[in-house]
């Protein structure tokens, strides 16, 4: 089974122009509110707005972006881009800009709380253009909420650049947005079997592949040998770069990697870390679609469930799960 890891997993789909060179510009936030073509992403606690609440797994979702003079002014906006959709309700080269409601203003706009999504649900079912600027304008609000202070001399910062940078009024400083580099990793051993992990933080039964956080001075490959390592007390040698995706979950790129057992090591000689990890265990292909009625795995959305059914080489059901 064929997976284009870089243009089709959920969350790395996008059709948005993010404008760079021109967001910069004094004065270039205001013009864009006052542009009438100018289409609003609405958030609220993190869910976006969509047109209809579905009402399958099966339906699709298609935010609701509206003009700017038929909502409220919000606590904060920032420009996301131009839209590439050539199918969209709205055409290419549509301006959007994302503005974040208080609990006052959400429910004003609309009352109805099954048409605010988050991310998790909408991003099987949106287009690409809508998962992309849903993904964008996400990440960099958690960013603002990190971000409000400067890291220097603890004085709140002035948003500048449509909302792409923050700076201090003390020193000129600053501060642009971060994102965290995650390694995620498909270990086989020599008889083709993955390894899945349950961390303690989930509920019972549910495992995914293991996953940790680059370390600064690190390369990705070494990230991969070192956090296997730390979380299963095995050794995995031949890392390969699969692709990557955003999850800003709250500010995180989750870059996939196959692995596989070094030689002279025992597969059942795995070691959970004990803290993040309780648990371990080795999957064949028949075993992980005999246990796909008892084992919870990892979301749609996520790179996880993409690198397994890779692996698996056909998709993966799961009873009762949201949107695909």
């Amino acid at each position: 089974m064929s997976f284009a890891f870089t243009t089709r997993l959920p969350l790395s789909r996008h059709e948005v122009d993010r404008d760079h060179a021109r967001r910069g510009a004094d004065g270039f936030l205001e013009s864009v509110r006052a542009d009438a073509a100018t289409r609003s992403l609405l958030l609220w606690k993190g869910k976006a707005l969509v047109r209809e609440a579905p009402l399958s797994t099966h339906d699709r979702i298609e935010l609701d972006l509206r003009p700017l003079e038929t909502v409220p002014t919000g606590d904060f906006s920032l420009y996301l881009g131009l839209s590439l959709a050539q199918d969209a309700a709205e055409p290419a080269g549509t301006p959007l800009l994302a503005v974040i409601l208080g609990d006052e203003d959400a429910v004003a706009v609309e009352p109805d709380p099954h048409r605010w999504i988050g991310l998790r649900d909408a991003a099987t079912a949106t287009s690409d253009r809508d998962a992309g600027a849903f993904t964008e304008a996400l990440a960099m609000v958690n960013w603002h909420a990190s971000h409000a202070h400067c890291p220097r001399c603890g004085a709140a910062t002035l948003v500048e650049d449509s909302g792409w940078t923050r700076r201090c009024p003390v020193d000129g400083s600053q501060v642009f947005p971060r994102t965290d580099p995650a390694v995620i990793v498909l270990i086989e051993d020599a008889d083709e079997r993955v390894l899945l992990g349950a961390n303690a933080m989930w509920e019972q039964n549910r495992y995914s592949l293991l996953a940790g956080f680059v370390e600064p001075g690190e390369s990705l490959e070494a990230g991969v040998i070192r956090e296997m390592y730390e979380e299963s007390g095995l050794v995995v040698t031949d890392p390969e770069y699969l692709g990557s995706q955003p999850w800003p979950f709250p500010a995180s790129v989750m870059c996939g990697f196959t692995a596989r057992l070094a030689d002279g090591q025992n597969p059942d000689d795995v070691v959970p870390d004990g803290e993040e990890i309780i648990d371990l265990r080795w999957f064949s292909r028949d075993e992980l679609r005999a246990e796909l009625g008892g084992v919870i795995l990892p979301g749609a959305s996520s790179i996880a469930r993409a690198m397994l059914e890779r692996w698996l080489g056909e998709p993966i059901e799961l009873p009762g799960e949201t949107h695909r």
